[in-house]
């Protein structure tokens, strides 16, 4: 046997397990968290996306106010200088026993669950606490309060090897004015000066998305931003639903027998999974051959493998419903549009609900033209994702690539160069990022179809209305002639009548001619 003499064997070679705290610290860039620029934005975007959820969940109207102040440096040298930011929302609050561990511990969090939330991971919050700490070497003091006698407050930092929270300080306050809500505040080291216009056009694009919250910010010059409210109403929150056996592997029906109380499968299918009644759970298991009456712990691999498998050929599954999601709905997010870029003209639809790999999603996808709405040589787009504005790697996104393969803009009546905007919102459980940045939408046939769909519909819309600004532009066009030369042809005709007349009055003729071009419009 031939032995290769390059390679040698170490028996000394170290393995070692790191934490997710440890995994984050070390790959800080993958949350965003790469540099003193993006840094300060990705902090402000994570905390303030938080707060709007724990205001959402609970049909509490937002209102969010949060300062960025220096804290230790020169003004004068903006760009290597330590911040500290500080939040404040009027949420839900959280209970005393998890305020340590939300703050503390790596994808720890309230968020694992099937319905729709702006964060994903458990992760944003707790990462910019963690930059921040690995900056400056300093800790976060967190007070909350769910509105009962006590408000909570806890200075700690998150023990990056063990990826648990270090409390160094705790303290109980009276809440005589049963208050609720969280107070985040710690120091990190940023660049505000180049975040500033990416941080600027985020409040503007989640006021826009978010059109009942009420937003304040102070930067570190002292100037304040505003973002008002123009709506009471706030859509429906997300229910939790159960999985749907489109959208399960191998891993989640093992867990889900770990806890199941059922002892037939019949009982299983129909207990356990999203829209599987008991007739829709039987006519499963004889499609695929599986005793109803047996036990669903008895299953060994091979059988789990196979039952894995039968769910995604089975084509008798209802699709999942979308009480799991909360779209915007098309009068809150033309609200918002409006409030933002007051354009001439607006027009949102929301697609039906669909779904991708046994997930839901609702596409709701808009078009605006003029206002404060840009122009630029390819249409300026406004993309979210669960009510989160996407800036970063616009030109990766679905959204993006499909107004760029357009080429029949000509037969809408419709330029680039026109001061045209479009919004693609995507709402799911599950909404396909491709990276943990959550910058960028992959490119998913069932989103594909149902944004490409909405930007022909929003696009006929537009058309319309374009055809008729041009109709009445060219009817004020003929009434300034009629105006300038009707009264010089009453003159000269009266002036040629042989007999001696009044010049006839022309102002009605010109008054119906409004009129109607009134009523055109």
């Amino acid at each position: 046997m031939a032995i290769n003499k390059g390679y040698s064997a170490r028996e000394d070679e170290t393995f070692m397990e790191i934490s997710p705290a440890d995994f984050f610290y070390r790959n800080r860039d993958l949350a965003g968290f790469n540099n003193p620029t993006r840094a300060i934005y990705s902090a402000i975007r994570e905390l303030l996306e938080n707060s709007l959820d724990a205001c959402e969940l609970y049909g509490i109207p937002p209102k969010i106010f949060f300062r960025l102040s220096f804290e230790g440096g020169e003004k004068g040298e903006p760009s290597e200088s330590t911040y500290l930011l500080k939040i404040m929302d009027n949420g839900s609050g959280i209970p005393q026993e998890y305020i340590p561990s939300a703050f503390g511990q790596i994808l720890f969090g309230s968020k694992y669950k099937l319905r729709q939330v702006r964060g994903t991971f458990g992760l944003g919050g707790k990462m910019a606490i963690l930059y921040g700490q690995i900056t400056t070497n300093g800790t976060a003091r967190i007070l909350s309060s769910i509105g009962k006698r006590e408000i909570y407050e806890f200075n700690l930092r998150i023990d990056i090897q063990s990826n648990k929270p270090e409390i160094l300080g705790r303290r109980v306050q009276e809440n005589k004015n049963h208050w609720h809500g969280t107070i985040v505040e710690f120091a990190l080291d940023g660049d505000y000066p180049r975040a500033m216009p990416k941080i600027l056009e985020y409040l503007q694009q989640t006021a826009m998305v978010n059109p009942y919250a009420e937003i304040v910010f102070i930067d570190p010059r002292g100037r304040l931003y505003r973002f008002e409210s123009v709506t009471s109403k706030m859509p429906e929150p997300p229910k939790e639903v159960l999985p749907h056996p489109y959208g399960c592997d191998v891993e989640t029906i093992r867990r889900i027998i770990n806890v199941t109380t059922c002892h037939n499968m019949l009982c299983f299918m129909s207990k356990h999974f999203h829209r599987v009644g008991r007739i829709t759970a039987q006519r499963f298991l004889d499609y695929a051959g599986i005793d109803s009456a047996l036990n669903p712990e008895k299953l060994n691999s091979d059988e789990i493998v196979r039952i894995v498998q039968m769910m995604k050929s089975y084509t008798g599954f209802l699709p999942p419903d979308a009480s799991c999601l909360s779209p915007l709905g098309t009068e809150l997010l033309e609200a918002g549009i409006m409030k933002e870029l007051e354009p001439e003209f607006v027009y949102i639809e929301q697609r039906d609900p669909s779904a991708y790999s046994g997930f839901p999603f609702i596409i709701e996808v808009g078009v605006a033209y003029g206002g404060n709405t840009a122009s630029n040589s390819n249409f300026t787009l406004y993309r979210f994702a669960n009510k989160i504005p996407l800036l970063y790697d616009e030109a990766s996104d679905i959204s993006r690539r499909i107004l760029n393969e357009k080429k029949d803009w000509k037969r809408y009546k419709i330029r680039p160069d026109m001061p045209i905007a479009f919004f693609v919102h995507v709402c799911s459980t599950k909404v396909p990022y491709k990276t943990v940045g959550k910058e960028y939408i992959a490119d998913r046939p069932e989103l594909e179809k149902e944004i490409r769909n909405g930007v022909n519909s929003v696009s006929r819309r537009l058309s319309r209305f374009l055809s008729r600004q041009i109709s009445i532009e060219h009817e004020r066009r003929r009434i300034s002639l009629f105006k300038l030369y009707l009264p010089k042809i009453a003159q000269f005709s009266t002036d040629l009548s042989p007999r001696k007349r009044k010049v006839p009055d022309v102002n009605p003729l010109l008054d119906d001619l409004r009129r109607y071009q009134e009523e055109s419009a």
